[in-house]
């Protein structure tokens, strides 16, 4: 029988310890992996055009003022969300931060609510808000008065305040267009995000890179956007989406109309 080197017992004992130190690094790796974490995963949700209906229903219906007919599309934008009550393990977060068609972000920032039926309510007095401050900017830009012209808005399930400017731009073209006579959009696909106040102040929202996405996969070419989102807007930006940043409700729609006349638009 052969006896062994110095070096060739070295090794041996070298691995040995290192095999044996392997074994509780792995087994504790596999157990972080298991342990649910305090973060939402979020992908590119559903987009609702505004100008039409989402769902069956349509989405904005006024009364007390006539309504144009519309061509083209102003797409509201939306986040799919896991919901707070369910924890994603760790293997969860590493496949989403390597996949640009999902983010991960602490639950407590989506849904500071922990009780999932207190989060929803929260989301849905969000949307309501929204609509409301919609109808005041939009009738407010095009001088009418609030207490002849009324507007009613149905986005089904759709909650947050994201939606606002859309909303609001939706209202202007159904009922003053691009104010010459022709489409706010143009016959183009328009998608944007951003809440708006009640005063047409366009307000940041969060969320851009995959709303992005999701505009751009259901057909828009132009992405309206906070100003001070415009770095996030940039972030995978979509081949063939034009991003189109805006301070108010008045600025959207002088960059729409510069769009449709061949005028200087602004960009991120």
């Amino acid at each position: 029988m052969a006896s062994q080197t110095p070096s060739s017992v070295l090794t041996s004992t070298r691995a040995r310890v290192l095999g044996l130190c392997a074994l509780p690094l792995v087994a504790l790796f596999a157990v972080a992996a298991a342990v649910p974490l305090p973060f939402t995963l979020e992908t590119p949700g559903d987009t609702a055009d505004v100008l039409g209906a989402y769902k069956g229903r349509r989405v904005i219906t006024v009364t007390g003022a006539q309504q144009r007919a519309t061509s083209g599309q102003l797409r509201l934008v939306t986040i799919n969300a896991t919901p707070p009550e369910q924890r994603n393990s760790l293997w969860d977060a590493l496949d989403a931060w390597v996949d640009r068609k999902q983010a991960v972000v602490p639950t407590d920032e989506v849904y500071p609510q922990s009780d999932p039926k207190q989060a929803n309510k929260v989301t849905q007095q969000q949307m309501t808000q929204s609509q409301d401050s919609a109808t005041l900017a939009a009738l407010g830009y095009l001088h009418l008065s609030p207490d002849q012209v009324k507007v009613t808005i149905d986005l089904g399930d759709i909650g947050g305040p994201s939606g606002g400017q859309m909303l609001a731009l939706g209202i202007v073209d159904k009922l003053a267009g691009d104010g010459r006579g022709g489409e706010l959009t143009g016959g183009k696909t328009v998608a944007g995000t951003g809440t708006v106040s009640a005063d047409g102040r366009i307000g940041e929202v969060g969320g851009v890179p995959l709303k992005t996405q999701a505009a751009a996969r259901d057909g828009a070419t132009v992405f309206l956007l906070p100003r001070s989102e415009c770095t996030q807007g940039k972030v995978n930006t979509p081949a063939g989406l034009r991003l189109v940043p805006v301070d108010t409700l008045a600025d959207s729609i002088a960059a729409l109309q510069a769009l449709n006349s061949g005028g200087a638009v602004p960009h991120c």
